[in-house]
């Protein structure tokens, strides 16, 4: 009788993993929607607004935002100047704008970034760069 449960059983085994089916793994990352912020945001979580002065006019196209981090759209090769003194990571811990605010306008660069953050070269100097980008004179598309 032990034999005849030990192929019941084997049976039982073998019908139970011949039916279970095999389905695509599929991921799905939502990062959701780019912060709303008058200057531009950080490009590293989380995404807090940065303040006046660290983007400068290329990272803006028709006064818009062209994004950073996950919500990046500028053109492919693109670095843009920055003013890192204004970046937290870099010892700042001046005012920070919230989310919404208006913006204002002076600008002086320091440093040419990617959509990512890593340093690189614009191919033009960031001192001449004086209204600030939410006035329409970006340089991230051309």
């Amino acid at each position: 009788m032990s034999q005849w449960k030990s192929l019941a059983f084997s049976a039982l085994t073998v019908a139970l993993v011949s039916s279970v089916s095999v389905a695509p793994a599929q991921v799905s990352i939502n990062i959701g929607v780019a912060p709303v912020c008058p200057y531009g945001y950080f490009d590293y979580a989380p995404y807090n607004c940065a303040p006046y002065g660290y983007y400068g006019p290329d990272w803006f196209v028709g006064g818009v935002f062209i994004g950073a981090g996950p919500w990046f759209h500028g053109h492919h090769g693109f670095y843009g100047h920055v003013d890192n003194r204004y970046d937290p990571h870099h010892g700042y811990n001046g005012p920070m704008p919230e989310r919404g605010e208006q913006p204002f306008n002076h600008f002086h660069a320091n440093a040419a970034v990617d959509g990512q953050g890593h340093i690189g070269n614009a191919g033009h100097d960031g001192s001449h760069e004086h209204s600030a980008g939410f006035q329409g004179h970006g340089g991230g598309h051309h």
